[in-house]
């Protein structure tokens, strides 16, 4: 029975800390659900698949007094659905691990899952003084990749992860910085062509144009890029090259890809053509992947829709 309460103590802490710590660390929110879409809807998580199951009971099982143990138990349980726990995980690693800017780093993350823009800007802007003068390290894919090579560091993902929080919360100048210092990290192609990918669209949306086409100088058609081939290709898609009809087969394949349908989105939208672009983005909220990235930026454009149509969308034709 000892040894029972033993393995149970850390999840019996984490209950009692979620009551008292949900109100400081987390908005309230309909029974059972997970966040509260920029549109008012309630969303809730669907059921994990069985292998991504196995992997969080396996991380459930493991010391949770190590840090890193404590990290990779907060990335299944968020992988899994249950954000708010990660949440409430990263916080409780934040606490007994103060200087560790991983857990602000992933708590950051899944504060823009919920859709927590402000919160999320706070922890990744905390990571990055954190780790200002210290060496980057390598981050290990929670998901890897085909190749099984991790392409991310802690640095690039507190700054791109900061870049993505402010253009979602439209503080456009904020992204660029976050972006830029992503890119002069200069870690490797893949993180190039994904930060140069919002870093174009956030120049795009503040009416620079000749700014944001400088951007694109570094993007060539043959690049090592191992896991962002759809960032790749839009970085290609805005400079001139593929041609729209195979980046629309890319994104709209089944399962949608989300991340190329908001990019295509987003380049009709900046081309004049807002019923094109709105179209798009209502196909991704249809999906119903309300996690992802391009999602959650589907969401942002729609909802201050009003706004987009009139600060950035300045002539219609009928076509490309």
């Amino acid at each position: 029975m000892k040894h029972l309460y033993l393995f149970l103590l850390p999840f019996l802490l984490i209950s009692c800390q979620n009551e008292s710590q949900s109100d400081e660390y987390l908005p309230p929110v309909p029974e059972n659900a997970e966040a509260v879409s920029l549109l008012g809807e309630p969303l809730y998580s669907s059921e994990p698949s069985a292998a991504i199951l196995a992997r969080y009971k396996v991380t459930r099982a493991a010391n949770l007094r190590e840090a890193d143990n404590l990290i990779w138990f907060g990335r299944f349980t968020a992988y899994i659905g249950k954000y708010r726990d990660a949440i409430l995980l990263y916080t409780e690693g934040l606490d007994k691990f103060p200087k560790d800017a991983r857990f602000l780093r992933h708590r950051g993350h899944r504060y823009i899952s919920i859709r927590e823009f402000d919160r999320a800007i706070s922890d990744f802007e905390k990571a990055a003084d954190m780790t200002e003068d210290q060496p980057d390290e390598l981050e290990p894919d929670g998901m890897p990749n085909a190749l099984n090579v991790p392409v991310s560091t802690l640095k690039s993902n507190i700054y791109y992860h900061l870049g993505l929080a402010c253009y979602l919360n439209d503080e456009l100048e904020n992204a660029e910085k976050a972006f830029r210092r992503c890119i002069a990290l200069d870690t490797n192609d893949d993180n190039l062509v994904s930060a140069t990918h919002w870093l174009y669209m956030t120049l795009r949306l503040m009416g620079r144009e000749d700014r944001a086409e400088e951007t694109l100088e570094e993007i060539q058609p043959q690049m090592n890029v191992i896991e962002n081939i759809a960032y790749h290709q839009l970085c290609l898609l805005y400079s001139g090259s593929p041609e729209i009809d195979s980046l629309e087969n890319m994104a709209f394949s089944q399962p949608m890809n989300e991340a190329v349908a908001y990019g295509i989105g987003n380049w009709y939208l900046l081309q004049g053509h807002p019923e094109k672009a709105r179209d798009i983005f209502e196909k991704i909220l249809n999906t119903g992947n309300w996690a992802a990235f391009g999602y959650i930026a589907a969401e942002a454009a729609i909802a201050r829709w009003d706004d987009l149509s009139e600060s950035f969308i300045t002539t219609q034709t009928d076509s490309l």
